[in-house]
């Protein structure tokens, strides 16, 4: 396995964390150490004598900055050979330096994008040297060792003191620096594709967790973060609780889209990524008592999303049944206490709610390919509803219409919920037809004992008369759907003829 010494250093990071320790103990194994404009300053500011690359080119530092190592003489040192005669003999006839270590991070494009910055500065943020020189220390892995991550540093430095660097070192740090600009490379065009489709899609994440297994003990899975900046359970801290499973987190992200969907105090249960409770009062503690009652039965091992920061009187209350996970935007002292002895639930906190307006892309892998489409982010409004029956909704109906077509939303397909003040009591989804749909929402509701006068939201219309008469016959006195059925007329008669409220959206919400 070939070790490779290192006599120089080239060192360039926006991201400063290690790199005077770094660099002291390089110069410290007799390294020297080359180094551009800021970085050149911190090193300087720590004792550390530091060789400017405007000294190795022999120019300058140019256009603001925007070229400083674009020149032969970083990039030969980068690229040459180190068992290649001819190239030996290009550098010598040159006096081109080599350069067997070279330690870069990026500009950071991202969170500049997240921060909310004009395009121009957005712009001034997209990095052209750093990307150049990592690819090409990169590729030229046989020789030179390449760092983008402080993580690293240790290992580089141990192989150091041991004389030199291995390969099979220098191919995984080759590796990581490729992932490193193609995740930057992506963010940009992500950036500049905006809300279009791009015609080439680029998908890119950091490990950040992996798991026992997935959605089976057979497969493996990891968690990767990046993109937009959302709040939500790939960013979460988690104060307590053994580790997140896969299906923990696919649960909780329904769970924390949807309650973020909802204006008052809101509690969300979710089981197998379907609502089974929503509630919402003007306490976190009647809000969860409400979900609760929606079917408490299925509530026992699920995920619990709350809009609002956890206090300890609703805290108390969830500690009461088996709870996977308790997702927040903040968890007072008194929550973190309540919760403290029940060892195997995970509480999160996000710092936020993910707004349900913002764009973004939902993808799904298929064999051969992705299926990409934008995020459903079309929220439930008074003024789109258009009144179709002689009867028009009471205020108290139209609150309720609201909240169902909102919770809809998330429920999978055939999906049907039944609401009434302000909670819903019965949610009928993933079902082949929208009669069975309605036929177990009301069968939950009945279970729960809360069979009784409510509301029905229905994702798509109702094809037939039959689902919305077993609604009524369930207690619906409201209806709110998207219309669009060739059979429209029947559906609208068979309302009026229960003296049922019904408008229609004009638009679905198909969850598959």
């Amino acid at each position: 396995m070939t070790v490779r010494p290192v006599h120089r250093a080239l060192l360039s990071v926006h991201d400063k964390t290690g790199i005077v320790e770094l660099a002291r103990t390089l110069h410290g194994h007799g390294v020297e150490l080359v180094s551009t404009g800021g970085t050149a300053r911190t090193l300087r500011e720590a004792g550390l004598p530091v060789r400017e690359v405007a000294d190795v080119t022999g120019f300058p530092e140019v256009l603001d900055g925007r070229v400083k190592t674009l020149h032969p003489a970083v990039h030969s040192g980068l690229l040459a050979k180190r068992d290649d005669a001819t190239h030996r003999a290009t550098m010598d006839r040159h006096g081109l330096p080599w350069i067997d270590l070279l330690v870069v991070n990026l500009y950071p494009f991202e969170r500049t994008v997240a921060s909310g910055a004009a395009a121009e500065d957005c712009v001034e943020q997209i990095d052209v040297g750093g990307p150049a020189m990592l690819r090409a220390a990169a590729k030229n892995h046989d020789g030179v060792a390449v760092l983008v991550d402080p993580a690293d540093y240790a290992a580089v430095l141990a192989g150091i003191a041991g004389g030199g660097t291995d390969l099979a070192l220098r191919r995984r740090l080759a590796g990581k620096a490729f992932a490193h600009t193609a995740a930057y490379d992506g963010a940009v065009a992500a950036w500049m594709a905006g809300d279009a489709l791009p015609d080439t899609i680029v998908f890119a994440g950091r490990l950040k967790q992996t798991m026992r297994y997935g959605e089976n003990p057979h497969q493996r899975a990891a968690l990767y973060v990046g993109g937009p900046a959302r709040p939500g359970i790939a960013t979460a801290t988690q104060l307590q609780g053994k580790e997140l499973s896969w299906n923990n987190l696919n649960d909780t992200d329904s769970a924390y889209e949807l309650v973020a969907e909802l204006t008052e105090a809101a509690v969300v249960i979710v089981k197998h990524a379907i609502p089974c409770g929503v509630g919402t009062g003007a306490t976190m503690t009647e809000a969860w008592a409400k979900a609760l009652a929606c079917d408490p039965l299925s509530a026992f091992g699920g995920i619990v999303a709350c809009n609002r920061p956890l206090d300890g009187a609703t805290a108390a209350e969830i500690a009461k049944i088996f709870t996977e996970v308790v997702i927040a935007p903040a968890a007072d002292d008194a929550a973190r206490a309540a919760l403290a002895n029940k060892t195997n639930l995970r509480l999160l906190v996000t710092g936020n709610l993910p707004d349900p307006r913002a764009g973004g892309l939902v993808v799904r892998s298929l064999a051969g390919g992705l299926l990409v489409q934008e995020r459903d982010r079309l929220m439930a409004t008074d003024e789109q509803l258009s009144v179709v029956t002689r009867r028009a909704p009471t205020d108290a109906e139209r609150r309720d219409l609201l909240l169902a077509w909102t919770v809809v939303k998330h429920v999978r397909s055939n999906a049907i919920v039944l609401v009434r003040d302000g909670a819903a009591i019965g949610i009928g989804g993933g079902q082949t037809s929208r009669v069975d749909a309605v036929e177990l929402a009301a069968l939950k509701a009945e279970r729960a004992g809360l069979k009784g006068p409510c509301v029905v939201a229905s994702d798509a219309f109702f094809p037939f008369a039959d689902g919305l008469q077993m609604a009524v016959a369930a207690g619906a006195t409201a209806a709110i759907q998207p219309g669009g059925s060739v059979r429209d007329r029947d559906v609208i008669a068979a309302a009026d003829a229960a003296d049922l409220a019904m408008v229609f959206t004009g638009n679905r919400h198909f969850r598959h």
